[in-house]
């Protein structure tokens, strides 16, 4: 019995016990911070179940009777596989057509259960469903899942063989330093970044060697150069 439910039990059995020895149960409840129906419910279930009802007592079961049918349920994620790219009110009304009467709120009650609440898990379940099954994308599908890529693509994200591969560098003016002149930020990373390189110097001048790892190293032609390093 884990420790969480040893103080769960011990707790109740306290207030069963206080009011065996003060023969008083409204005084027992006052004195635990309890109601009478509380204390009766718990009597209740020692008495059927013994100790380890206690424990089932506490926990909240989900109300089977407020979740949609199996049919509809079914029906449910078999639509979020023919059409994932539509919203919960799409569904709801296309469902409709066939016959199926659920709200968007079901709709989505049923995602959340089945972890397919956005677009892009309902297009990992439909990538999944293919590979199992080898089914024949439809158009629809064929389109989410270009749909998916193009985001991909425009949101900076882009496929490579491995971390490292492919590298990203960017440069931005930081400020000036009086004697020093202007500053400029170079940052460079992979694109699948298991760290980073920052570089900051002056602006005019050229670096003769950088070579950044767990350490930093640079040098140049003129000594006022500056450099700063981050990993």
């Amino acid at each position: 019995m884990s420790s969480v439910h040893h103080k769960i039990i011990k707790h109740k059995i306290g207030l069963l016990n206080l009011a065996a020895e003060l023969g008083n149960v409204s005084r027992a409840c006052k004195v635990m911070g309890f109601s009478r129906d509380t204390f009766y419910r718990y009597q209740a279930a020692v008495e059927t179940g013994g100790v380890e009802a206690l424990i089932d007592a506490n926990r909240r079961k989900p109300n089977i009777k407020n979740r949609v049918e199996e049919a509809t349920e079914a029906a449910i994620l078999a639509f979020a596989l023919e059409q994932p790219a539509f919203g919960q009110v799409r569904v709801s009304n296309e469902l409709r057509k066939r016959g199926i009467f659920v709200s968007p709120s079901g709709v989505r009650s049923v995602w959340l259960r089945q972890n397919l609440e956005s677009f892009k898990k309902r297009l990992s379940a439909l990538e999944k469903h293919i590979a199992e099954t080898g089914a024949v994308l439809t158009e629809a599908q064929v389109q989410a899942l270009e749909k998916k890529q193009e985001d991909d693509v425009a949101q900076g994200e882009i496929e490579t063989a491995h971390p490292g591969y492919l590298g990203s560098q960017d440069t931005f003016y930081v400020g000036t330093l009086k004697g020093v002149d202007e500053f400029t930020s170079k940052r460079s990373s992979p694109l699948i970044p298991s760290g980073h390189q920052r570089s900051c110097i002056q602006q005019k001048h050229h670096l003769h060697q950088l070579i950044c790892s767990m350490t930093g190293y640079c040098r140049s032609l003129l000594n006022r150069v500056w450099a700063l390093f981050a990993f």
